[in-house]
């Protein structure tokens, strides 16, 4: 059961800080890595998406990497949830539909692959609970 909580909270900071650091490069239109990379607002024109595009993920993606971190808001964790990997298998797609089949591809599949891993890992008092009981009759 230990090693459960373990792999589940490196999960969750892993796709958490990526989303905070995402939200703030998207709100700064700033470059996709540290230290080199195209600027995320040239990415998001070059997948055809107006640069305004980027504000508002920033928004979401800052508030779902916080929303994953602090305890509590089980609903509202499951939206964030849903919200990082829609994101994430949409930018995927988004490369897909473009004919981009390389390394950019990559990324968003493994941090997708982390998101579900996260969500399917959460302890008990991370969830919503069961909605129907298999000893409770109908």
């Amino acid at each position: 059961m230990k090693i459960k909580i373990i792999i589940y909270w490196v999960t969750t900071v892993l796709i958490a800080l990526e989303t905070l650091a995402g939200g703030v490069t998207d709100l700064a239109h700033g470059r996709t890595s540290v230290v080199s990379g195209p600027f995320v607002a040239d990415v998001i024109m070059h997948l055809g998406y107006p640069v305004y595009l980027l504000t508002i993920l920033g928004v979401w993606k800052l508030a779902g990497g916080v929303t994953l971190l602090v305890p509590g808001f089980p609903r509202l964790k499951e939206w964030a949830y849903a919200g990082i990997f829609f994101e994430l298998t949409g930018a995927a797609a988004s490369f897909v539909a473009r004919g981009e089949i390389t390394g950019d591809l990559i990324a968003p599949l493994v941090l997708s692959g982390l998101a579900v891993a996260s969500w399917a890992l959460r302890p008990q008092s991370r969830t919503l609970g069961v909605l129907f009981s298999a000893n409770k009759p109908a």
